[in-house]
């Protein structure tokens, strides 16, 4: 079957961006124009025939070390957004390893790649061994979190402990009725991307309506990507990752998890994809964070659960300290893998 030449014209677009973004200091697609605050190193690796950059973050303690920790960022979120959280884990002792996926912030974004929750895990992984660390805590928040979830279950000796902060996938949302939509509506959704949207969504969802002045630099950062010649390709690396979380759950093997793992969980959090495209009988009953935080506890072996009833989706931002005064202990106290 033919291609159409609408998406003829799009991969055209797209293969000129990547080219773009591999030789300008000024492309709009790698963050290029937003600082990390911290030096950003790149990992090279072939990854489905292709040549691919991984920017992350390796960043020591301050103090005598305790372990790493390699935190995995969420799907409108990068490396730098955990920017506070780095910070308390180096005070702690942590050695902390904070990488950009492969699509995402500055890290490569390649014309045609396929998605799979497995194969951000093999990155990582390849990373990891790159840098021979063993055995580090494996923290994700939001999409993180599932991807934290999905290596703990790919490489449970490569493990020491999981810890996810506000995953989502903690309901099969397609089992539950939310109808599926193809990459090209999910595309076509991204391009309708603005600022505001973008704000109004984190105001709801990650910080239950309220808003501080701090807040816009996450939204500045992720807008910048969308705008420019490179905003095309953003957007389709964005559908892409949407459909690889929709239909990669991670829920039903959570009774196989063999680590320690930690939950932190924000209750006021209704994130669910594919909410709005549900039917108006289903949408309410979806992302119910107070219960699938009790759900999810019972559901993983040795999993302690944390949560904080007054907060969002993204609490380790919200609500930084008493985040991170919950979290420093509980890290303490896990029996991390042998």
């Amino acid at each position: 079957m033919p291609i159409r030449l609408s998406v003829r014209r799009l991969f055209a677009r797209l293969t000129a961006t990547v080219m773009l973004v591999s030789t300008s200091a000024l492309a709009d697609p790698l963050l290029a124009d937003f600082d990390y605050g911290e030096p950003v190193q790149h990992f090279s690796l072939v990854s489905q025939g292709q040549a691919l950059d991984m920017a992350y973050l390796d960043l020591a303690p301050r103090g005598q070390l305790q372990g790493t920790v390699v935190l995995l960022h969420g799907k409108n979120f990068c490396a730098a957004t955990w920017r506070d959280t780095t910070e308390a884990l180096r005070k702690a002792g942590y050695r902390v390893i904070a990488p950009d996926q492969i699509g995402f912030c500055k890290s490569s974004k390649p014309p045609g790649y396929q998605y799979g929750l497995h194969t951000l895990a093999a990155n990582t992984n390849a990373l990891l061994n790159a840098l021979e660390i063993e055995r580090p805590i494996i923290m994700g928040h939001s999409m993180g979190g599932m991807l934290a979830a999905r290596y703990a279950l790919q490489y449970p000796d490569s493990t020491g402990a999981l810890v996810m902060v506000n995953p989502i996938g903690l309901e099969d949302w397609r089992a539950k009725g939310v109808p599926n939509a193809t990459v090209d509506n999910l595309y076509a959704a991204q391009k309708k991307t603005t600022r505001d949207s973008i704000k109004a969504y984190q105001q709801s969802t990650y910080y239950v309506g309220t808003w501080q002045p701090g807040y816009d630099e996450w939204v500045d950062m992720l807008w910048s990507m969308y705008q420019g010649a490179g905003g095309d390709i953003v957007a389709w690396h964005q559908a892409l990752t949407a459909d690889m979380i929709f239909n990669q759950p991670v829920v039903h093997e959570f009774p196989s998890l063999r680590v320690p793992t930690l939950l932190l969980i924000g209750e006021q959090d209704n994130t669910a994809l594919g909410k709005a495209r549900a039917p108006a009988s289903l949408r309410d009953r979806l992302g119910n964070y107070s219960v699938l935080a009790t759900e999810t506890e019972a559901a993983i072996p040795d999993a302690r659960l944390i949560t904080f009833k007054d907060l969002g989706h993204s609490p380790h931002i919200e609500a930084a300290d008493r985040f991170h005064k919950a979290l420093l202990p509980a890290l303490k106290s896990l029996k991390t893998s042998p």
